[in-house]
């Protein structure tokens, strides 16, 4: 028997996530094997009159692909890909790895040729721009671990984390999005952490359940060549099966000019993927009230309540402050008592402290307010 609960994530993906309405087209892009979640996904799509496209791949299979492939080879694979996604006018992408460090064995040199010549042409620039998108990952002994959970106890947190009321969320964002819209001057505070930046004219926009899975962010993006000061990130990061922590970032006028971590060099390496990875192309709020500890999983740890995350690389259209890259980085820095604490203020006002919005407007977006 299947679990209800699928049923209801793969309902919420089509219905509201995606909205596919009759006729169009999804291009389902499983990273993993997980049969019932395809298959089902599969039904939700019929059911409302769309056609599902599907593509199923391998990490063990994407880990050999990457370690050998040339610029060549990826060019020919971002032509057909992005063909593919031009026809189709959703995607939905779920990550199932068994392993989540499959590819950490693969050269700095080997992940940004990828990401030059096929993540960036083909998602950066087709997927994210031209189609309504979700991307999510899916409960496997590896996730479990990486939460410090058992299965069955992740896989409880998951569902209720993903299948939250989003319209509720929603409701709750738009006294945050108006008070972004009003800023300039963002100012953040915390340990080693001192940076300021504007964000004037640039439009925040709120995820709420239509995008990422889980969700919970509103963000914006910096003034280009606004940000100046220094940063810390108390929270381990993945890219591309490689952990790193205690990333620190030394802003000038926009641009990294000394980044730092456990392994210094290959961060480095990262950010030389072009000119735009030492740039900044996002500042969000995470605000998401049931995901509260870090995973080693963007997709979680970027909506972690009490956090804010900023992001080497590539802008959103939706939000475009110029910044073009072949990467774009969510680093999470969590604000709460127990990670540090901080403040950010917007202009001259204490927006948030210790992870708690202040502003009494704002108050329905802290915790509390969910339960």
């Amino acid at each position: 028997m299947k679990d209800p609960r699928v049923r209801k994530l793969c309902k919420q993906l089509v219905t509201y996530s995606c909205a596919l309405k009759l006729g169009e087209r999804v291009l389902i892009e499983m990273f993993g094997h997980q049969p019932e979640l395809v298959a089902t996904l599969i039904e939700e799509v019929y059911a409302v009159g769309a056609q599902p496209v599907v593509r199923l791949r391998d990490m063990t299979v994407q880990r050999a692909l990457l370690r050998g492939a040339t610029a060549e080879k990826w060019d020919f694979e971002a032509e057909n890909d992005a063909a593919l996604l031009r026809g189709v006018q959703a995607y939905i992408g779920i990550g199932a790895c068994m392993n989540g460090f499959e590819t950490s064995d693969v050269s700095a040199e080997k992940t940004t040729l990828y990401s030059k010549h096929y993540s960036g042409p083909v998602h950066g620039k087709i997927r994210v721009p031209h189609t309504r998108w979700a991307v999510l990952r899916y409960p496997t002994p590896a996730t479990a671990q990486e939460a410090k959970m058992s299965l069955e106890a992740f896989e409880d947190y998951y569902f209720n984390v993903c299948t939250l009321d989003y319209a509720k969320m929603s409701v709750a964002m738009d006294a945050l999005v108006e008070r972004m819209a009003r800023a300039d001057k963002v100012h953040i505070k915390g340990p080693d952490t001192d940076l300021t930046f504007s964000i004037k004219g640039l439009p925040p926009i709120k995820c709420d359940g239509k995008v990422n899975i889980p969700d919970g962010e509103v963000f914006s993006a910096p003034v280009k060549t606004s940000v100046n000061g220094v940063i810390s990130f108390n929270t381990p990061s993945m890219y591309n099966g490689v952990e790193f922590s205690g990333i620190r970032l030394t802003f000038r006028d926009g641009k990294i000019v000394e980044a730092t971590a456990n392994r210094t060099q290959r961060l480095n390496q990262i950010l030389d993927t072009d000119e735009g990875a030492r740039y900044v192309g996002e500042f969000s709020f995470g605000v998401n009230p049931f995901v509260t500890e870090p995973m080693l999983d963007t997709l979680f740890d970027e909506k972690i309540a009490g956090s804010f995350h900023f992001t080497p690389g590539h802008c959103y259209d939706t939000c475009d402050n110029g910044n073009q890259s072949d990467i774009h980085w969510d680093l999470v820095c969590i604000q709460r008592p127990e990670y540090g604490g901080g403040e950010i203020w917007l202009d001259d006002e204490l927006i948030r402290k210790d992870g708690l919005f202040v502003p009494a407007a704002l108050q329905c977006l802290n915790p509390e307010a969910f339960r």
